[in-house]
This record gives structure tokens, C-alpha cells and sequence, in this order.
């Protein structure tokens, strides 16, 4: 019986359309620093697919490219963000150095008025700094997935206290060229953890790949 509703209740995201940034119950800080990078209202990906997130559902959002899809993810995951525990706690992986410096602006720009401590880890960015900005763990990183994943094997990045990993360009990241080192990642990860992949095009391939470590996923698609 109790999946009977777990499933309507996830059928339900589509449906619940969130006018306005207020409806969402966010933090008051966070809220400010929506209003303050300049958003007024949610656009279509970010009144369906916030809420998902914020409620801590595995969730794959379909949208096009200047939809809003990064703020999407960024306020989903700054609102799960325990700012009094310094621990990393979230992890956003992107495909190339310029998007993952993209969304780092963003998420700064979004928690201006909160305290959260947010590290990129990237190529260019020197290994050694790198190491030493992540044994402070940053309660959010951002990064690519070579680097990541060197961050892990050296034992610089801790990923036990993890709640959400947010990939975007997920199409991107689950091709040939980026699967493996996902799911090496993946192997790191605690099982409890909330998944969300966000992309503007998404292959059968691709769904079958996802299959492998999300669980019941609630799916958003923005025509």
C-alpha cells in the first residue's frame, strides 16, 4: 500500500506548480540571495523541479539550456545544506572546467547571505591547494569528475557524509568518455544518498544507466 502512494506522490511533482519563490518555505537567507542574483519568479524547471530535491527524492529533470536548471539543483541543494556542520555534504559534478566555474558562481551568488563554504575542484586548480581547501571540508564541492575522483583516491575529499550528488549534463556524464570515473565515484558514495541528474537531452542508453544507482526517480520533463 505504501508504495501505492510513494508512487502517486511522485506523480504529484508535475503537477504542483510553485508561483513564487516564497511558496517554497526556504530559509530566509537563502531567499534573499534568490531575490538578490536577480531571480523574481520560477521559471518552468524550478517550479516542478525544487521541491523534489528539496525533499530529498532521487529526481532526473529534463530541460533545455537557459532554463534555469543549474539555480534549480543550486537552491535544492543549499536548502538541504546543514550550515552549523562543517561537512561536506554536497557534490556537483560537471563535464568541463567552464561549467563546473559556472555553477560555482552561481551557488555563490545564491548563498551570498549564508555561511556555507564551497570549494571547486578542477584542472588548473593546483593539486596541492586543492588538498588543502578539502581537508576543511567544504560543505559544498564542485568539480569535474577526473579531479574528483583523485581527491578521493588520495583521501582528500570525504564523502561519508555526503546527502546529495547533482549531475549535470548528465547525458554528458554517463557517455563513454565519463562513465567509468562515475561510477568509480559511485563506489565511494553512501548507499542513503539522494541523486539528482539534470540534462537537456536524455537517450533510452542513458535511463538504463540510471537505473543502476537511483532509486524510484522522480521524473520532470520541461517541453
Amino acid at each position: 500500500m505504501q508504495s501505492e502512494n510513494e508512487e502517486q506522490s511522485k506523480k504529484d511533482y508535475n503537477n504542483i506548480l510553485i508561483e513564487s519563490f516564497d511558496d517554497l518555505n526556504l530559509k530566509d537567507k537563502l531567499l534573499r540571495g534568490i531575490y538578490a542574483t536577480g531571480f523574481e519568479s520560477p521559471s518552468k524547471i524550478q517550479q516542478k523541479a525544487i521541491l523534489p530535491v528539496i525533499e530529498q527524492n532521487d529526481i532526473i529533470a529534463q530541460a533545455q539550456s537557459g532554463t534555469g536548471k543549474t539555480a534549480t539543483f543550486s537552491i535544492g541543494m543549499l536548502e538541504c545544506i546543514d550550515e552549523n556542520i562543517q561537512e561536506t555534504q554536497g557534490l556537483i559534478l560537471a563535464h568541463t572546467r567552464e561549467l563546473a566555474l559556472q555553477i560555482s558562481s552561481v551557488v555563490k551568488s545564491l548563498s551570498q547571505y549564508m555561511n556555507i563554504s564551497i570549494n571547486l575542484s578542477v584542472g588548473g586548480v593546483s593539486v596541492r591547494n586543492n588538498i588543502d581547501e578539502l581537508v576543511k571540508n567544504p560543505q559544498i564541492v564542485i568539480g569535474t569528475p577526473g579531479r574528483v575522483l583523485d581527491m578521493i583516491n588520495k583521501k582528500a575529499l570525504d564523502t561519508k557524509n555526503l546527502k546529495l550528488l547533482v549531475i549535470d549534463e548528465a547525458d554528458e556524464m554517463l557517455s563513454k568518455i565519463f562513465s567509468n570515473q562515475i561510477y568509480d565515484i559511485f563506489r565511494f558514495l553512501p548507499n542513503n544518498i539522494h541523486v539528482g541528474l539534470f540534462s537537456a537531452t536524455m537517450t533510452q542508453e542513458f535511463f538504463k544507466l540510471s537505473n543502476c544507482f537511483m532509486r524510484d526517480p522522480v521524473k520532470i520533463l520541461v517541453k
